[in-house]
């Protein structure tokens, strides 16, 4: 079996991990802003979320075909939720998104968001808990998630909030990025272990290890 190392393309197969309850699969949509999707599904009752419905209803709806309880939207950029009408209408998921960008994604999108997620709030795949943190600074209201794995280390949602090489983009807004930066370092990097993975809403995937030693370079450069 080939090992997951996260590294997906537009177009090109799913990348699978199966950890002892749940199984995370990573597909990229979208040639232009190259969206990675995550479907988690609890390995002891098949119930899946899928965090980001980003684009592409052809290519995540094969991927849902056995059913789907809920869609977490991490922010509401447009970019991750072109796709929320179309699998929502397929599959009837409940959908949850971070409480201060839930009518934004509902004004994008025309669909309700069922569930407005809070700091410290738990979202259910089966028998495997999620707990959110809220990460304010790339829009006011996104959202990680965080699946601390009891047979192994810990996992990690980071939406658009945290990168390789540095936290999300604040578009020149100094106040935000000092918040994202502040809430990042205090509840990410203060909270969780080096060998915590971490899976971006584009692009490749990294741990807090490899990256814990540059937080003060991206504070200095201010992006």
């Amino acid at each position: 079996m080939v090992s997951y190392t996260g590294d997906v393309t537009v177009g090109g197969d799913a990348d699978t991990r199966e950890l002892a309850h749940l199984t995370i699969t990573k597909v990229a949509v979208d040639p232009q802003m190259s969206n990675n999707c995550y479907l988690l599904t609890c390995r002891d009752t098949g119930e899946r979320v899928l965090v980001d419905a980003a684009a592409e209803p052809d290519t995540l709806l094969p991927l849902v075909a056995d059913g789907l309880s809920m869609v977490v939207t991490t922010h509401q950029h447009w970019d991750h939720h072109r796709a929320l009408a179309a699998v929502v209408e397929a599959t009837g998921a409940e959908v949850a998104a971070g409480e201060p960008d839930a009518d934004a994604i509902t004004e994008q999108t025309g669909v309700t968001v069922d569930r407005r997620l809070t700091q410290g709030d738990t979202v259910s795949v089966g028998s495997c808990t999620l707990q959110v943190i809220a990460l304010a600074g790339h829009t006011p209201g996104s959202v990680a998630l965080l699946y601390d794995d009891p047979d192994g280390h810990a996992h990690l949602f980071t939406g658009d909030s945290l990168f390789p090489g540095g936290v999300g983009g604040t578009f020149g807004d100094d106040a935000a990025f000092a918040q994202l930066i502040d809430e990042v370092e205090t509840k990410v990097f203060g909270r969780l272990p080096d060998d915590t993975w971490f899976y971006p809403g584009h692009g490749g995937d990294s741990t807090l290890g490899v990256e814990r030693p540059h937080l003060g370079e991206w504070r200095q450069r201010g992006y």
